[in-house]
């Protein structure tokens, strides 16, 4: 199992370990993501979020989320749910802004496709 990158040490992509891309790998990797929107708004249990995550596999989940705790974005609470840390909450806001900018991005993309001729067949 590999630890989770951390800002200041060697990442994929940085040998000098910036904090944007020891974030960009941490969120780059498989399901994290996913994971940080799904506790978004409230804790959950393993199974409810391995629910919601489209019923990943257990062994990856354990992964990011250990991963997700070490980066201190993710905690336990003392009923064993899953949540976003203050600093979770911080990255969470931030995605947000990047959901709102996605969805204009495909809107805009729509238009355009919407605006092409049709090719047809001859």
């Amino acid at each position: 199992m590999t630890a989770a990158p951390k800002p200041r040490r060697p990442v994929r992509g940085s040998t000098t370990g910036r904090p944007l891309m020891a974030a960009l790998d941490l969120f780059g990797r498989r399901w994290a993501l996913r994971i940080m929107w799904e506790l978004r708004g409230e804790a959950l249990g393993f199974r409810p979020l391995q629910q919601r995550c489209d019923g990943m596999s257990s062994s990856v989940l354990q992964q990011r989320l250990t991963e997700l705790q070490e980066a201190r974005l993710v905690e336990r609470d003392a009923e064993g749910g899953y949540h976003l840390t203050a600093l979770g909450k911080g990255a969470s806001d931030e995605l947000r802004g990047l959901h709102r900018w996605s969805e204009r991005w495909a809107a805009e993309l729509d238009e355009v496709s919407d605006e092409a001729p049709d090719e047809k067949a001859d």
